[in-house]
């Protein structure tokens, strides 16, 4: 029984050794989604909001030229990637079914290096993200509703 053993459990060591590097990636995607678009209490939503945001965040080596952070709770924006709060949209992405508030970032132009600058659109917006194992990593664009 013991030799039967052996060989199932180095096929078991083997799965885990390749789902172990995929569920790390996986997070540190979602993390990085994280860092890069939610900021749950904004502190404003204006020019400076955008300014000091994209430098914290480490935006801003070079200038990111644009970026949207989507103010809810982690929570809440994994819900868009389950059925509770997202449909499927356009092949693999989540939609959400409600809006969200969102402060969008676009660089004013000049040069790509600090100090950065930034205008602000605030609003209410669908958002739509492409998710992981249930976790949202990948933004990809907002829109109002019709």
């Amino acid at each position: 029984m013991v030799m039967g053993l052996g060989p199932l459990l180095l096929v078991f060591m083997m799965g885990l050794g390749l789902t172990l590097p995929t569920l790390a990636q996986n997070n540190y995607r979602y993390e990085l989604f994280l860092t890069q678009h939610c900021d749950a209490n904004p502190s404003g939503r204006d020019k400076k909001y955008c300014e000091s945001m994209m430098a914290k965040r480490g935006m801003t080596t070079p200038c990111k030229d644009r970026n949207t952070f989507i103010h809810a709770s982690k929570k809440e924006i994994k819900a868009v990637c389950e059925d509770k709060n997202g449909t499927p949209y356009n092949g693999g992405l989540r939609k959400s079914k409600t809006p969200f508030q969102v402060t969008i970032c676009k660089h004013t132009g000049g040069s790509p290096r600090p100090p950065c600058y930034y205008k602000a659109t605030s609003g209410s917006r669908d958002i739509v993200i492409a998710c992981e194992n249930g976790l949202p990593v990948h933004f990809d664009e907002s829109f109002y509703r019709p």
